[in-house]
């Protein structure tokens, strides 16, 4: 059952990223900071795990939930980050991230395997998410503390990643090439967001 899986996932995606970000080096270490790695987790546990909308949302939810103190314990663990971490109010205001992510990207894991007038904005959200977070790395460029290079870099393996995941995702290139259609709208309304929400 998908519920069951949410928790070990969930585990395993907060502890693994603090890991990934700790040991692999820029630009791909920060993948474990993207919001949008964590938005595709969400989607491919509810596109994969091939279940009702209702269950596959909750599974969702609770894997990006529990992935949050995951991450702390992992810092705790391996740099003996402060063990409030866990609980605190930042961890808090992550988890209720969380369970906006899991509403918004476990709905669209559904969707996109269900057929219908969505299935196609629903395919687009991984990559549409990729490519706002990209956008709005290169929109710091040249702000203060920026390093232009580096942001250069990172919004580069964004948009990769946003147009590997919909090759992968899609089948057809006739069929991928509608959906990264649908992904523009998409990543204009996610950056808009993202900015409301203080992610710039």
């Amino acid at each position: 059952m998908i519920i069951m899986w949410a928790l070990p996932a969930g585990f395993a995606l907060g502890f693994l990223d603090f890991v990934w970000i700790k040991y692999v080096p820029y630009p791909f270490a920060d993948l474990g900071n993207s919001l949008g790695t964590w938005a595709v987790a969400a989607f491919l546990l509810t596109y994969l795990g091939r279940r009702r909308m209702a269950v596959s949302v909750a599974a969702a939810i609770l894997c990006l939930v529990v992935a949050v103190p995951s991450y702390y314990l992992a810092a705790a663990l391996i740099q003996n980050d402060d063990w409030s971490n866990l609980y605190n109010t930042t961890a808090v205001l992550w988890m209720g991230s969380g369970v906006v992510a899991g509403l918004v990207f476990g709905a669209g894991g559904v969707l996109a395997r269900t057929g219908g007038r969505l299935r196609r904005p629903a395919l687009a959200l991984p990559a549409a998410v990729m490519f706002a977070e990209s956008a709005i790395e290169l929109l710091r460029i040249g702000t203060p503390n920026a390093d232009t290079a580096e942001q250069w870099e990172y919004a580069a393996v964004m948009a990769g990643l946003g147009l590997l995941v919909t090759v992968l995702l899609v089948r057809g290139w006739r069929e991928r090439a509608l959906v990264l259609a649908w992904s523009a709208p998409l990543t204009a309304g996610g950056w808009i967001l993202l900015t409301v929400a203080g992610f710039r």
